[in-house]
Formats: C-alpha cells, sequence, structure tokens
C-alpha cells in the first residue's frame, strides 16, 4: 500500500472480500489462489441455508474451510429471530 500511498490499519489486510455476482467472484478467488497462494472457502449466503461452494480443482483445506464458513453462517441464521 506505500506504492500508492494508501495510509490505513486494514488497507491490505482483508479477511472478507464480497463479489457483486459469482463471475465477478470466481475470477477473484482464483486470481488470489493461483498468483498469490492465498487460501480460500467458499459459500454463498442468502439462501434458507449457506450454499458451499467449491471447484473441482480446490484442494481439501478449501473445502474444509468452506464446510467451517458455511457452519458458521447457519449457527448465526439460527440465532436470529425467524421474519
Amino acid at each position: 500500500m506505500a506504492a500508492k500511498h494508501i495510509v490505513s490499519e486494514v488497507a491490505g489486510n482483508a479477511d472478507v472480500l464480497i463479489a457483486p455476482d459469482i463471475e465477478a467472484g470466481n475470477m477473484i478467488a482464483k486470481q488470489l489462489t493461483y498468483f498469490s497462494g492465498a487460501l480460500s472457502a467458499g459459500i454463498v449466503i442468502g439462501a434458507r441455508v449457506p450454499i458451499i461452494l467449491t471447484s473441482r480443482a480446490d484442494d481439501e483445506l478449501t473445502r474444509l474451510a468452506s464446510c467451517a464458513a458455511a457452519l458458521l453462517v447457519a449457527g448465526h441464521q439460527r440465532l436470529k429471530p425467524p421474519r
């Protein structure tokens, strides 16, 4: 972030990236995984239950992280009052 003179405590340290649609999310995830060696988890939220979304090329750790993220979201949804 120094090259762009961005002064922020969180610049460059994102824990979560949100994409506007599945195509954009796929492109971001593949670039981060293949070019940066990033670890990832894939879920879709907004349905009655979270949907685990992985690629055929994803490794075991990514699949496990996706399951864990889906469990966390599902647990949070159970705590919310029904609409």
